[in-house]
């Protein structure tokens, strides 16, 4: 049997979970398993699981010690380079500046060097990550595009990320702007909206207003910068739907140079060649806290940016593209 005490690392999600978490190596019928045999008791009574864990609940995992050592397997952490810059960081959450080029999760190309596995490598170093404690591991609390650049929130404790990702999720209270260099000629500010559909097969997202399953997108940006190719202009999501700034610019005939999933590829090809660049130059660029509840409250009302990095501003000025309006 296997003891743990809940702490306010801990507390506040289903029992189920934090089980799987603990027995990393353990099978899912083998999870439920316990739970259909009562074998998981919370301070003496058998719980379902759904059960959300307090702070200070004593967690009793009936299993022998061959099943424990055999389930529950020690992790490490890799000694990464750090390639991101930090913007903030306090006890409850790290904001970073990803470069282009770098994976958020690991995928089937790359598992190893990744943004999260690098923040983990930091925090371990820092003595603010266990991976073999019974804690919560660090995560990123919104996506980004391995091909995008910028500002990336990473949670330290379980409340903070459930606070963010319902920040996130619901777009209230939380507003995030991008900088985005455009194929054609910009001369106003706009609005875009247009309901986009995710091939859940492909990955491809289009604009769709007949199909079922579409859903509302909306999109604002205003004009920084132009010349006689290319637009500059700070884009303010509305929504947050998958690729939305991507397929919507590419929607009103102005793709995001660089994109090579919907952009224009005759054009990206020219840049490329005049300025050795292999991505969408879309740039995750600033966050703006209205009102946040709970112990993350000291954010309200604060601003955070990641600015350009430099291959980025250097090619802006040889574009004769300046950020001097970017609010």
């Amino acid at each position: 049997m296997k003891e743990i005490k809940i702490t306010e690392k801990t507390y506040n999600q289903r029992v189920d979970k934090f089980v799987r978490k603990y027995l990393n190596e353990a099978p899912l019928s083998f999870i439920y398993k316990l739970f259909r045999k009562k074998d998981v008791k919370i301070n003496g009574h058998w719980v379902k699981e759904n059960y959300i864990l307090q702070n200070g609940d004593i967690l009793r995992i009936f299993v022998t010690d061959e099943q424990l050592s055999e389930f529950n397997k020690p992790k490490s952490v890799e000694d990464l380079k750090i390639t991101f810059k930090i913007i903030y960081e306090d006890e409850n959450i790290l904001i970073v500046n990803k470069p282009k080029g770098l994976l958020i999760h690991g995928d089937e190309t790359e598992k190893r060097i990744t943004l999260s596995n690098m923040v983990l490598s930091y925090l371990y170093k820092n003595n603010e990550y266990n991976p073999n404690g019974e804690g919560f591991t660090p995560a990123p609390c919104h996506r980004l595009d391995r091909n995008t650049s910028g500002l990336v929130i990473y949670a330290k404790n379980l409340e903070s990320s459930q606070i963010l990702m319902d920040l996130f999720k619901t777009h209230e209270n939380i507003h995030k702007s991008y900088i985005a260099l455009l194929d054609g000629i910009i001369d106003k500010n706009g609005k875009i909206e247009a309901p986009l559909l995710k091939d859940s097969s492909t990955g491809f997202v289009k604009v769709s207003s007949a199909d079922r399953g579409a859903k509302k997108a909306i999109t604002e940006y205003e004009l920084i910068s132009h010349n006689n190719k290319y637009s500059l202009v700070e884009a303010n999501l509305i929504t947050g739907r998958t690729h939305q700034l991507r397929v919507h610019f590419k929607y009103i005939n102005h793709p995001i140079l660089g994109d090579q999933k919907y952009g224009n590829f005759a054009e990206n090809k020219l840049f490329d060649e005049r300025f050795n660049y292999h991505y969408q130059f879309l740039h995750a660029y600033k966050v703006v806290f209205d009102d946040v509840p709970g112990r993350l409250k000291y954010l309200s009302n604060k601003c955070f940016i990641a600015d350009l990095f430099s291959k980025d501003v250097d090619i802006l000025k040889k574009l004769n593209l300046n950020l001097d309006k970017l609010s």
